[in-house]
Parts: C-alpha cells; sequence; structure tokens
C-alpha cells in the first residue's frame, strides 16, 4: 500500500474520530450543530483566504512572464531593425 493512501486513511480516521467525538459529546443538538457549522464556516474561510492569495501570487508570475515576454520581442524587434 503506497504511502499517500496510508496517510489518507489515516486523515479519513482522524476526522471521523473527531466528529463522532463531536456528535455524542454531551451538549444540546443544536449547540454541537452551531459549533459544526462554525468549523465548517472557519475552514471554508481559511481555505478562500489561501486561494485568493494563490490567484494573486500566479496573476503577479503570469503578468511578469506576460512583460518579460513583450519586453524581449520588443528588443527582438528592434535589433531587426537595426540590421537593416
Amino acid at each position: 500500500m503506497s504511502t499517500g493512501k496510508v496517510l489518507l486513511g489515516l486523515l479519513a480516521g482522524v476526522a471521523t474520530g473527531a466528529l463522532l467525538g463531536i456528535l455524542f459529546a454531551p451538549e444540546k443538538g443544536c449547540e454541537t450543530r452551531k459549533k459544526i457549522a462554525k468549523k465548517g464556516k472557519d475552514y471554508a474561510d481559511d481555505l478562500t483566504h489561501k486561494m485568493n492569495d494563490f490567484v494573486e501570487e500566479m496573476t503577479e508570475k503570469f503578468e511578469a512572464v506576460v512583460k518579460k515576454a513583450k519586453d524581449s520581442a520588443t528588443s527582438e524587434t528592434k535589433n531587426a531593425n537595426s540590421g537593416l
């Protein structure tokens, strides 16, 4: 069995155990549902921030590559025209 599958199984087991622990905790159901909803929102917000940071970083890198390509094309055009 590959290490990735073992790690994924372990993480799934931990998540399942945590969820069952919350569900069987001696609190009212509405309190438990609020906790689960809050955690879900926290995870979603965190993921949104990470995705926004990733997209921003990739956009900056893409723009830098485009600028470099345009500069290179302009330089090549100038060199070709100066040789005439």
